[in-house]
């Protein structure tokens, strides 16, 4: 199991409506230490009243706006510091979604598009949960035994759930155009405490209450799975820590229960004979049938359902019975068939008397509010962050330079730290100054002419490869920033499970097994250290290449100039491709660790016939053996093969090395030195 997410500073949309609320209050009861800004709008199914156990809590604020004004969600997001979103805010009753489609579409997909925007734009965003629906599938068919599993296929019936499968083709396309690191969750019906009472449990334990008819659409055999509030909150707190970026979770129960079973059910509640009580009306233009989830991979995580449907139906109706008023007037959501509660701009009144000192209002729709806070405005150039800004160390290395070079083509505004890595207040004078979107780490001490160097010279390869590169992750971490580190593959050599010409490369979770150098003992221990950073994206770059054949660092340049070479397979990282790619790896925000390099291995021999089938047709070479160079040398040298499925999965462009070493670094120069 990976390292559980810790968030710090969440924005919860829609969390003063139903389960959102609950995961607000959980939240807020269970860490402390994490900062809960709520976003809503306060439309008709939404009360404040129902984040009271939150609010008097100093990590919880409340702000009253709309997830539609791209405005207002990018303003929160840079003054929040928010680095985690969990998505609520919805239009949800299918009833409503029949007489106004429409406002479905602009609440559930613009508005989700507006955040999914503001999340790339920023580039802070470390979790974005999607909360949709079961009924995304569509209906399930009566005499399925296994239920649809999160790979099924998406087959909404209703204007509803439209919006909502919508709404999850733009999360999924934003994390694979962008590398938003998004999570979304499809549930079975929730019911409990505080739920508006257009959903069918609280309409008819209101209706019980005051011994009116049941309405029932069609023939009441329509089934459904109903879990209890709390136990899909924890859910919601499972997902947030243990979820997989990525992945889609099922939030369902096996307990399936008809319709006119639970209004049987309510009627024995409060001693009403359900044959009287229960009125049969026209049914909805669709009513699907069955839903039924296969929720296997969410108890994978460690969550169950907690509260039996007896237990929770007990609950809910004690609560309502208790707190009658809670919604006030709500005559028009007891009616069979509500559809008046739908109006484009009617929302629920913000009482400045309610909201305590941890609540403000941002809406622009009534500027009578008390503590009114405006969003910057959009011509205002000191409050906006551009799209891209990067900030780079390693000016004078090759890396570093080659870096620059990319950003002035592609247009990036970027600049060179001036900050010792080491030198903690120097870098945060950087990033002050620079306000990157992202760093990298392109410095280091690999030694001149080679890595030999570092062997006589350990302080100061501890100093810049482990002190400056730890460093540098924290200060981007305190600032929110995703570090770009190129480290290096030299921490491997072939061994029995991965010998050489096997085609068995060593992937990103395996551990270094080459110490042979100081400088791969530093950087190995670095890479460890690192994985405790969840804003870093290492590279292992190995025996990098590029076209520019007079380069003294180029690898080819290295050995077309020995008086001997070994004829060894490796699996090296053409620049020319690959630091291209890294520069996409930030903009779609990847993290962890990767092996950077091309897929396959390339020998000495192979390279040196390439340059003389290309370069020079006269040139010549000797080779001699391992045990021949260990002689000449002070430190061995790290031989293997990199498995690089992850980084072409990624990138499925990505070129073998040897296809890629003709295209990207003799074809061209062939030209060159022919002209």
């Amino acid at each position: 199991m990976a390292t559980e997410y810790k968030p710090k500073n969440i924005l919860i949309t829609g969390a003063a409506g139903f389960i959102a609320s609950h995961v607000c209050n959980r939240l807020i009861r269970n860490y402390p230490e994490y900062k809960i800004v709520v976003l809503d709008k306060l439309d008709y199914c939404s009360n404040l009243k129902n984040l009271h156990p939150s609010r008097s809590s100093s990590n919880f604020k409340f702000i009253k706006g709309d997830i539609g004004s791209a405005d207002l969600v990018n303003f929160i997001l840079l003054t929040e510091s928010i680095d985690t979103i969990m998505h609520f805010a919805a239009q949800t009753h299918v009833d409503n979604s029949f007489g106004n489609s429409f406002e479905f579409t602009k609440n559930n997909i613009y508005g989700t598009h507006v955040l999914l925007e503001a999340c790339k734009v920023t580039g802070q965003i470390k979790r974005f949960i999607h909360v949709s629906t079961d009924e995304v599938y569509g209906e399930t068919d009566e005499d399925a035994v296994v239920g649809n599993h999160e790979a099924s296929q998406l087959l909404p019936t209703n204007p509803y759930s439209a919006t909502k499968a919508g709404a999850e083709m733009l999360v999924m396309a934003y994390g694979r155009s962008y590398g938003l690191p998004v999570i979304t969750t499809r549930g079975n019906n929730v019911y409990g405490p505080n739920q508006f009472p257009e959903k069918m449990i609280p309409k008819f334990i209101l209706l019980a209450m005051k011994g009116k008819p049941l309405p029932i659409h069609g023939d009441g055999s329509n089934v459904r799975s109903y879990l209890y509030c709390e136990d899909v909150a924890e859910a919601f707190e499972v997902i947030l820590h243990k979820g997989e970026v990525g992945h889609v979770y099922n939030i369902g129960t096996k307990k399936e229960r008809r319709v006119v079973d639970v209004a049987k059910e309510i009627c024995q509640l409060f001693s009403l004979n359900p044959d009287t009580q229960i009125k049969f009306v026209e049914n909805r233009p669709f009513n699907d049938q069955r839903y039924f989830l296969d929720d296997q991979k969410l108890k994978n995580l460690g969550w169950s359902e907690r509260t039996s449907w007896e237990e929770g139906l007990r609950k809910t109706m004690d609560w309502y019975v208790k707190n009658p008023e809670w919604w006030g007037d709500v005559s028009g959501a007891l009616l069979p068939h509500p559809k008046m509660l739908m109006v484009p701009g009617i929302e629920r009144k913000f009482d400045g008397t309610d909201t305590g000192a941890s609540a403000f209002s941002l809406s622009a729709s009534d500027s009578r509010e008390s503590h009114m806070v405006v969003p910057p405005p959009k011509n205002n150039p000191s409050t906006q962050k551009p799209s891209l800004k990067f900030l780079i160390y390693g000016k004078t290395g090759w890396i570093g330079g080659l870096l620059g070079k990319i950003c002035e083509k592609q247009g990036i505004p970027y600049e060179y730290g001036r900050g010792r890595l080491q030198e903690r207040s120097q870098l945060l004078a950087d990033i002050q100054s620079v306000k990157p979107t992202h760093v990298f780490n392109a410095a280091g001490v690999t030694g001149r002419p080679n890595v030999d160097w570092c062997e006589s010279h350990k302080p100061e390869t501890i100093r810049t490869n482990v002190v400056g590169t730890l460093t540098l992750a924290d200060v981007c971490r305190d600032h929110n920033l995703l570090m770009i580190n190129y480290a290096t593959g030299c921490i491997f050599e072939y061994d029995a499970a991965h010998p050489s010409r096997s085609g068995i490369g060593f992937k990103e979770e395996d551990t270094p097994n080459f110490t042979g150098s100081f400088y791969s003992k530093t950087k190995a221990m670095v890479e460890e250290l690192l994985k405790e950073y969840d804003n870093v994206c290492t590279l292992r770059v190995r025996m990098p290449i590029s076209s520019d054949l007079s380069n003294p660092r180029n690898f080819i340049t290295k050995i077309s100039r020995y008086d001997k070479v070994v004829d060894i397979p490796n699996s090296m990282t053409i620049l020319d491709e690959l630091l291209p790619i890294s520069v996409e790896m930030a903009k779609r925000n990847l993290r962890g660790l990767w092996n950077f390099t091309n897929p396959g291995v390339v020998s000495h021999n192979e390279i040196l016939e390439m340059y003389k089938k290309y370069i020079d047709p006269s040139f010549k070479w000797t080779n001699f053996t391992l045990e021949e160079q260990a002689k000449v040398i002070v430190a061995p040298r790290s031989n293997n093969e990199m498995d690089a499925s992850k980084l072409k999965k990624e990138f499925p462009e990505l070129l073998p090395i040897k296809e890629s070493l003709i295209k990207y670094v003799f074809e061209p120069n062939k030209k060159a030195f022919s002209g």
